[in-house]
């Protein structure tokens, strides 16, 4: 987690291309050192002899209080440097109740870390007045947009404009009026707030083969991949393990996963159409 610049209004592009399957091995904690991002490329299909996740742990009553509240804290980079971090935690895994997910001030992309057990993670502090969870303004408006594939128009360096294909994956949870959304060439998890852009003009809906599944033809949908490892390898060869967290309800075949090496997390269609 470097101290970088806010990716505001362009998410970064791809470079490396990959692909996932589901191996038979458990993941462990994450590891320092590696920091990547930025992939392309779509997952493989899912082999149905998947390896079964790991048990739940059952959380303190302290870690199921934070989801809603802000945090503080230090994090200690590779090289020993230190910096400072405020968020938001959006929420708990539920196969992993030591993970959560982050919004962290001033950085669109959603982080996942197990805050009190990550060494990198120092005076962690939890301010307990939860975060006003407004409702979404227009509630026809966001199921509009909610699982549709987009353009997404930013404004660059310039002024320059550049359009972003991507998914709406659902409303965010804690700040209802903004949206998860993932990109084609920076496949993580994104949060912006999405309706003002759309009425706007800089958010369009654009014409998905994937949407519209002809009365002739079966869509394999897993249900059951919650939990279950993967392997993703890189075209050096290198290999990353991961875990499933959560199934996109509006697309069910569209998957977040956690891998070990990364407090990133990535989107991937994991289901192989029929």
């Amino acid at each position: 987690m470097t101290s970088e610049e806010p990716r505001d209004m362009e998410p970064g592009p791809s470079n490396l291309d990959s692909r996932a399957q589901v191996i038979e091995q458990q993941p462990s904690r994450p590891r320092d050192g590696q920091e990547d991002h930025n992939t392309n490329g779509a997952a493989s299909a899912i082999n149905a002899n998947a390896a079964q996740g790991r048990p739940n742990r059952p959380p303190s009553p302290a870690q199921n209080n934070i989801v809603g509240c802000r945090i503080s804290h230090h994090w200690r980079e590779n090289g020993g440097m230190i910096t400072f971090w405020r968020g938001t935690v959006l929420e708990q895994v539920a196969i992993n109740p030591f993970l959560y997910l982050v919004k962290y001030d001033g950085v669109d992309c959603v982080y996942g870390l197990e805050l009190t057990r990550d060494d990198r993670i120092l005076a962690l502090q939890v301010y307990p007045e939860k975060v006003d969870s407004a409702q979404v303004p227009d509630p026809i408006l966001a199921n509009t947009i909610i699982g549709r594939s987009v353009e997404h128009i930013f404004e660059g360096e310039l002024g320059l404009r550049k359009q972003w294909k991507g998914m709406v994956l659902s409303q965010a949870p804690v700040f209802k009026s903004w949206f998860y959304i993932t990109y084609e060439k920076d496949p993580i998890l994104y949060m912006y707030e999405l309706l003002d852009d759309f009425r706007e003009g800089d958010l369009r809906i654009i014409p998905d083969m994937d949407e519209i599944v002809p009365p002739d033809v079966d869509m394999e949908v897993r249900d059951d991949l919650i939990g279950k490892s993967v392997e993703y390898a890189n075209q050096d060869g290198s290999k990353r393990v991961g875990v499933v967290i959560h199934q996109v309800e509006a697309r069910p075949s569209v998957y977040f996963i956690k891998f070990e090496d990364d407090f990133h997390i990535y989107v991937y269609d994991l289901v192989k159409k029929m």
